[in-house]
């Protein structure tokens, strides 16, 4: 078993301040898989995506987040399958290359679809987020996490009611797993 990235919400509040917002009220002092296991029990879909897309390194919380959108949907038509191929390509390899391509397949694509955003957090996992032509703006840190967190709500409002707690668990139960570094390949 690996070790957890952020031992409680207070580490991973300091490391990204921005994930307060985007998590909500949490117990500072209390460890952080505790916190996400919580949220993922009482089914605050919201806060577990939120949490756990920080709490997962860039390159596992995308490789969660194409898993996730495809334990949520069947199938992927045109730009769709081209951003999510994009993303998993750069999960499976992550070069400058694979990132580059992701970015600007993200960049092009239409931002309500929950690939594009799974596209762009692989783009925006390292490096310059902008064209080569322009002087190189570098990524964000919480860049990836946010646009894990974007994709994985909007899969989420499209889920049937019938299916969302379901397939949430699901893919809650496999972030916590990543989290906890138990082996599992990336794909």
């Amino acid at each position: 078993m690996g070790q957890v990235r952020f031992s409680t919400v207070r580490d991973l509040f300091e490391a990204y301040p921005l994930a307060r917002y985007d998590v909500g009220k949490a117990s500072p002092d209390k460890l952080s898989l505790d916190f996400l296991q919580e949220a993922a029990d009482a089914g605050n879909w919201h806060q577990a995506v939120s949490f756990c897309a920080y709490l997962l390194p860039r390159r596992v919380a995308v490789a969660w987040g194409c898993r996730s959108l495809r334990q949520m949907f069947d199938h992927f038509d045109g730009n769709e399958g081209r951003s999510l191929s994009f993303a998993e390509t750069w999960v499976r390899q992550p070069d400058e290359q694979s990132r580059n391509k992701a970015l600007a397949v993200g960049n092009a694509n239409d931002p309500e679809q929950p690939a594009t955003w799974l596209a762009l957090a692989a783009g925006w996992s390292g490096g310059s987020v902008v064209p080569a032509e322009f002087a190189p703006v570098e990524a964000k840190p919480d860049q990836t996490a946010r646009a894990v967190r974007a994709a994985l709500l909007i899969g989420l409002c499209r889920l049937s009611r019938e299916s969302r707690d379901r397939i949430m668990t699901a893919c809650l139960e496999d972030g916590i797993q990543l989290a906890r570094g138990e082996p599992r390949p990336l794909r």
